[in-house]
C-alpha cells in the first residue's frame, strides 16, 4: 500500500491516545494518532515522525501519524495499514479466490476477512505488530481481551468446519522472530497456543517499511 502527501516532522507530546503534538517546518501541529496502543517506546520526545497530510479541509486534525524512527529503524504505526496490506496480499497467497469479504460476521463474532478459495471457506484475523525489543517482535503491547476473544472464536470456526487463520503483520522490516508478549498478557499467549492446537493457522508476516509505503516482505519465524 502507498501513502500520498507524506511529510517529515518531530514528535513533541501525546496528550491522549488519539492525538499527538508534532513540529513540522517549525510549526506546532495537532496530529491524529491512528494507533491507540501505548507505543511508549516509540513516541519519545524529539523522535522523527512521518505524517500524512489530509486533503479534507473540514478535518480538525490536518495530519495522520504514519511512522516513527526508533534509532535507525522505521516503524509503521498506522493501525489500519495491516488490513490494507493483507487485502492486497491474500489473493497472491490463496489460489483461485472467488470471494474476499472484509469485516465478516460469524455468529457473535466479527473477523477481519472471510474468504472462499478452492472450495474452502476461510476466516482470517489480522493483528498489527509494532513492539520490538532486541530484534524480537511481540504482540500485544497492552492487555487485549478482544484479542483473546478472537482467538477463542477462531477455534469455534475450526470446529464448525471452516479454515481459520491469524496473521500477525509486523510493521517493522528488521526482526529476528515473533513471540506472544507473555509478560504483558499471559492469557493471550496461552490462547494463541491453544488456537494453534485447535487447528488455527498462525502466521507472522514481515513487511518492507518505507516512509510512503508498506508491503509484504516474507514470513517471519514464530516461537510460541
Amino acid at each position: 500500500m502507498k501513502y500520498l502527501n507524506i511529510k517529515k516532522g518531530k514528535f513533541i507530546s501525546r496528550p491522549n491516545r488519539f492525538i499527538a503534538h508534532i513540529e513540522i517546518d517549525g510549526r506546532k501541529e495537532i496530529c491524529h494518532v491512528k494507533n491507540t496502543g501505548r507505543c511508549k517506546e516509540l513516541l519519545l520526545s524529539g523522535a522523527t515522525v512521518f505524517v500524512q497530510e489530509s486533503d479534507k479541509a473540514e478535518r480538525k486534525t490536518k495530519y495522520d501519524l504514519i511512522s516513527v524512527l526508533k534509532g535507525d529503524m522505521l516503524i509503521n504505526m498506522d493501525s489500519q495499514a495491516p488490513n490494507k496490506v493483507m487485502e492486497e496480499w491474500l489473493p497472491k497467497y490463496f489460489e483461485n479466490i472467488t470471494l474476499i469479504k472484509p469485516e465478516a460476521k460469524y455468529k457473535n463474532s466479527r473477523f477481519d476477512f472471510y474468504l472462499e478459495a478452492d472450495g474452502k471457506k476461510i476466516f482470517a484475523e489480522v493483528k498489527g505488530v509494532t513492539l520490538e525489543e532486541n530484534g524480537v517482535v511481540m504482540f500485544p503491547d497492552a492487555p487485549t481481551e478482544r484479542g483473546v476473544k478472537h482467538l477463542n472464536e477462531l477455534c469455534e470456526c475450526v470446529k464448525d468446519g471452516y479454515e481459520a487463520y491469524v496473521f500477525f503483520v509486523v510493521q517493522i522490516e528488521k526482526a529476528d522472530y515473533f513471540t506472544p508478549n507473555r509478560k504483558t498478557h499471559p492469557e493471550f499467549a496461552d490462547a494463541l497456543i491453544n488456537a494453534q492446537k485447535c487447528g488455527v493457522n498462525v502466521y507472522c508476516i514481515n513487511c518492507i517499511v518505507k516512509e510512503d509505503e508498506l508491503t509484504v516482505k516474507d514470513f517471519l519465524k514464530i516461537i510460541l
